[in-house]
């Protein structure tokens, strides 16, 4: 009861905000930014700590600026999130542009599903759109909501283009079914969160610091024979990307074991490296970097 209290409560403000000009938007994502940075000081603590173990040549200025501007920008998507509920895709597809369609059209004529390998940097909510691009059928892994009605919502925004959302629990079969029924798919992974110390795999260096990795997209490439692919959105300028998608490979057992992961790492340190405020900054992604086990220090 409670739950559905809550979307009954917040539904209609979420709607009205989605049908206002994203000028306006971004005005309440401003302040939106002033509030949850300078007031609530909304893990602020976390992602201060991060950048610090990442960039510890840099200095507590430089640290504060990309602080900020991490911010700004994650409240930017907040709202581009929220737009996405009644945005057109005439709209979108002017917002969120493919450099390179061209090349996963190519990798779909390798007659392979691919694995898009992806990571908490630059803009996930519009990369959706996609869909309205390739040939093949999209799927995406989330994780579900405890409010069942918010979850709705989330699936009905996520969804708009066609997209097939399943949780981690679902993954493994619809991919076993998916391939066993000879149907060819997109499937996008978020790669860069971090598994428990205990039941990890596999630990490598991420930003100079070692990590346990998930590895399950790797493995599951490998399993069931599919291309792999990653890919990096650049923010142009507010509330406009560009993505440039990079093949890794054709065929995935032609890597060594953790290799393809590894390389994953290391592309996303580059992008990082390269615009540090379009991380995700506020997530503990390197908790347990006193836990390393002796066989990977």
């Amino acid at each position: 009861m409670i739950h559905l209290l809550a979307y009954i409560l917040i539904y209609p403000i979420i709607w009205l905000l989605s049908i206002l000009p994203t000028r306006i938007l971004y005005f309440f994502s401003t302040i939106l930014y002033l509030f949850i940075f300078y007031i609530l000081g909304y893990r602020r603590k976390v992602v201060r700590t991060n950048l610090k173990l990442c960039f510890p040549e840099k200095t507590d200025k430089e640290i504060k600026t990309i602080a900020k501007k991490f911010y700004q920008h994650f409240c930017d998507m907040i709202f581009e999130s929220i737009k996405t509920l009644t945005i057109s895709e005439a709209e979108i597809k002017r917002r969120f542009k493919f450099t390179n369609i061209e090349e996963i059209l190519e990798v779909e004529k390798n007659n392979k599903s691919i694995m898009l390998m992806c990571a908490h940097y630059g803009s996930w909510e519009w990369i959706f759109i996609l869909q309205r691009y390739v040939n093949f059928d999209g799927y995406a892994v989330y994780k579900k909501l405890e409010n069942k009605y918010f979850d709705q919502l989330v699936q009905k925004i996520r969804t708009k283009y066609n997209t097939s959302l399943i949780t981690n629990k679902q993954t493994v079969s619809t991919l076993r079914n998916l391939k066993n029924k000879g149907e060819r798919a997109v499937f996008g992974f978020l790669s860069d969160q971090s598994p428990k110390a205990e039941k990890a795999f596999h630990w490598t260096d991420f930003m100079g610091i070692k990590v346990p990795v998930h590895t399950g997209a790797e493995a599951l490439a490998k399993e069931l024979d599919m291309s792999v692919m990653f890919f990096k959105t650049k923010k142009v300028k507010r509330g406009y990307y560009e993505t440039t998608f990079k093949t890794v490979a054709l065929d995935a057992n032609e890597f060594k074991d953790y290799e393809i992961t590894d390389m994953f790492i290391k592309f996303l340190e580059e992008l990082i490296y390269e615009s540090p405020e379009h991380y995700l900054w506020t997530h503990k992604r390197w908790k347990h970097r006193d836990k390393v086990p002796k066989e990977f220090q």
